[in-house]
């Protein structure tokens, strides 16, 4: 079996092609959003060449492989349906109109090889977890792991389900979302996603030496709450959805929480 920096490295070599490709059939569109269905695949394309070319314990392998993939191929089937035949998102068409005719060139590095790289890096959490030979068997920290995991896959599965529910009722077109799970926190999505990566590092901590890959959930965490998950989508929508502001100074923004009496 190759060494697991071999392996590392083919992963990222891997992702970049995968982002490349998007980023070629993006210029064809004048359409950056492929990118957020590529997002889930490009963990499912390192979970299962992990699988394929590393010596770890079969069942820990099997197990992360198949946690991935569940979340990943949801993720990008939503995506991808949500998206289709829609123009390009809002956050992307704010860098668009700031970079000009240069975005064909500037959306490689400014899209999709950095969300390549920051995928390489969350998926550490996941090569590692896989790679790893000992112990030989399932242990309560593996257990707890799947717990947290299904708990972020429900959340940000249901959360999502709701909101296209609510979006597919004409009388709410320009209104804010603020049922369900979203009456308790303002992204579901966001937080649910988190989990899952807490869940999975919970499973890659059960093995020795591993300690650091808690930098992953640490990564993808910071992601959503600081740079291209709810600043730039919160952006957009106190511009566009009236009642927005308010939605936001009752309702968590992230842990979900009782929404304040201030407002209902």
């Amino acid at each position: 079996m190759q060494s697991s920096l071999t392996i590392m490295g083919w992963n990222l070599a891997a992702v970049t092609a995968l982002m490349i490709c998007g980023w070629l059939v993006s210029i064809a569109h004048r359409n950056v959003t492929i990118v957020d269905s590529l997002w889930g695949l490009g963990f499912v394309l390192i979970a299962w060449l992990t699988f394929c070319v590393s010596d770890g314990f079969w069942t820990r392998k099997m197990l992360i492989a198949v946690l991935v993939t569940l979340w990943g191929l949801r993720l990008s089937a939503y995506l991808s349906w949500r998206n289709w035949g829609k123009g390009e998102d809002p956050r992307y068409g704010l860098w668009r109109e700031k970079s000009g005719q240069r975005f064909w060139f500037v959306s490689l590095f400014k899209v999709f090889i950095l969300q390549a790289l920051f995928l390489w890096v969350i998926s550490l959490v996941l090569q590692v977890g896989q790679m790893a030979a000992k112990p030989s068997s399932l242990t309560w920290l593996d257990i707890t792991g799947i717990m947290v995991w299904l708990i972020g896959f429900v959340f940000e599965s249901l959360g999502d389900w709701q909101l296209a529910r609510f979006k597919s009722n004409p009388a709410n077109k320009g209104r804010v979302m603020d049922r369900g799970l979203w009456a308790y926190t303002r992204h579901p999505n966001y937080f649910g996603e988190s989990l899952v990566w807490w869940g999975i590092c919970l499973v890659t901590l059960a093995t020795p030496g591993s300690w650091w890959t808690i930098l992953s959930p640490m990564v993808i965490t910071a992601v959503l709450l600081k740079m291209t998950g709810i600043p730039l989508t919160e952006q957009e929508l106190i511009k566009n959805r009236p009642g927005y502001s308010d939605y936001i100074k009752r309702t968590s923004a992230f842990v979900p929480w009782p929404p304040s009496k201030e407002e209902k």
